[in-house]
């Protein structure tokens, strides 16, 4: 610690290595995909599929699926408690959960973050279009919808970006006291 009280944030390494240590044997068919920000732990993992005839339909296998996924959120919420509260008293952020089955992905107990912005009269007009055309109900659920639309369309981009913030970061922390 460089001459402050607050202690170091953990990296994201450490972070995804204290879950790694702590999550109970099995939760998950393999290591779980862990991300995280300033106010949110997200940690989603594989489970097995459920079984059905080869012949199944798509309807029917993404139907069987999301309730795998649904069974594996109770049969397994009091070891995820267990481990959230523990986690959230120790990184001070809120620790949410999801599962992935087959080419099905849910989420669940994730935060929504509010976020202020100010607009310009342009950039509120997007908003509204897509509002008119009935894209979202909200300028805020606009706004949500184009930051998706950027993540899924930029994503290489965006991943460069985190690489150079993690770089920077690292330099920051290896540099010389100035306190």
């Amino acid at each position: 610690m460089k001459g402050h009280s607050a202690p170091d944030p953990l990296t994201d390494d450490e972070v995804s290595g204290w879950f790694a240590g702590r999550l109970p044997e099995g939760l998950y068919k393999s290591a779980p995909t862990i991300s995280s920000d300033p106010d949110e732990i997200l940690i989603v993992g594989e489970i097995d599929e459920p079984e059905l005839p080869a012949g199944a339909a798509e309807g029917a296998r993404a139907a069987a699926r999301s309730a795998r996924i649904s069974r594996f959120r109770s049969d397994t919420r009091d070891a995820r408690v267990k481990v959230a509260r523990d986690a959230e008293r120790l990184f001070g952020r809120k620790v949410s959960w999801g599962a992935r089955c087959g080419g099905v992905e849910e989420l669940f107990t994730t935060l929504g973050v509010p976020v202020m912005t100010r607009l310009r009269l342009q950039d509120r007009r997007v908003l509204d279009t897509l509002m008119e055309a009935g894209v979202a109900r909200s300028r805020s659920e606009a706004l949500a919808w184009c930051v998706r639309l950027v993540g899924q369309h930029q994503s290489d981009w965006i991943e460069t970006l985190r690489g150079a913030l993690t770089a920077v970061q690292k330099a920051r922390a290896e540099g010389p006291d100035v306190g």
